[in-house]
């Protein structure tokens, strides 16, 4: 199968104006996503779709591939759905599968990938999956940055929010806190149904763009997974993320062959 992973990233974030070229230890965030994701083995190519010179320049800089699309998108999956069909224009090849990796994930595990993809080899009904993984403090929990998930017995997705959900306000004890971990594969098709849907209102009130597959009908199948995600959304988890990369064996890896590249 022709997989690809996408990652959208933009300049004009309006919590964090610039995250993507934050840096981490000397590397940009972007950097760092580009560069672990790349070490997964499922994917046939990953590419940044940006409408910033700023992002391009540095993905080529480093040897990466990226790709120009509008100013204009207000989801990232709009992002993806436009980078996509330009890698299939230049290709002239159809993708099967397209990983939408957010750009806020430096720590990114890319066996992370494979357990998205896995439903999608194994069942042809599932249409698009999302990583999900346990929130270990009531903080996480209440913070509004992080998109929370339930499920039912099966892992399909029955809501997300940015509140706490599921309530513990009557008095619940062990809350299954599940966070949503925005490593989304879309089959390609469905990708470009869901783009060419409108907007639904959940969608818009939580600002949410899983909310929309949902609202039209369709199921989001949830991957559970073990590893420790840190997504950046404030100053605070930059530092955060910074402290704990300084001890994380992926970043030993490359960060010697990005610095000599970003040299030459």
């Amino acid at each position: 199968m022709n997989i690809i992973g996408i990652i959208p990233a933009r300049m004009a974030s309006s919590r964090f104006p610039g995250k993507p070229m934050a840096d981490i230890n000397g590397i940009p965030m972007i950097g760092h996503v580009y560069l672990r994701s790349k070490m997964n083995k499922t994917l046939n190519e990953v590419y940044v779709a940006t409408c910033d010179n700023q992002i391009k320049d540095y993905i080529e800089l480093i040897g990466g591939k990226a790709i120009m699309t509008a100013s204009t998108h207000e989801r990232a999956s709009d992002r993806t759905a436009e980078a996509m069909l330009k890698v299939e224009k230049n290709a002239g090849k159809k993708i099967d599968i397209v990983v939408m990796i957010q750009g806020d994930e430096p720590m990114i595990y890319p066996e992370m990938i494979d357990e998205a993809i896995a439903p999608m080899m194994d069942q042809e009904d599932i249409l698009v999956t999302n990583l999900m993984a346990a929130m270990k403090t009531k903080e996480e929990y209440e913070d509004i940055n992080e998109v929370k998930v339930v499920v039912d017995k099966n892992n399909f997705a029955l809501y997300f929010s940015r509140e706490s959900i599921p309530s513990s306000k009557k008095g619940a004890i062990n809350v299954r806190m599940l966070k949503q971990v925005c490593i989304i594969p879309f089959k390609r098709d469905f990708l470009i149904k869901f783009n060419s849907w409108e907007q639904t209102p959940l969608e818009i009130i939580e600002s949410i763009d899983m909310l929309r597959v949902l609202e039209y009908g369709n199921r989001v199948k949830m991957v559970f997974t073990e590893y420790d995600t840190y997504s950046v959304d404030t100053k605070e988890d930059l530092e955060k993320v910074a402290k704990k990369m300084n001890d994380d064996e992926l970043f030993k890896e490359y960060r010697k062959e990005i610095k000599g590249a970003e040299k030459t």
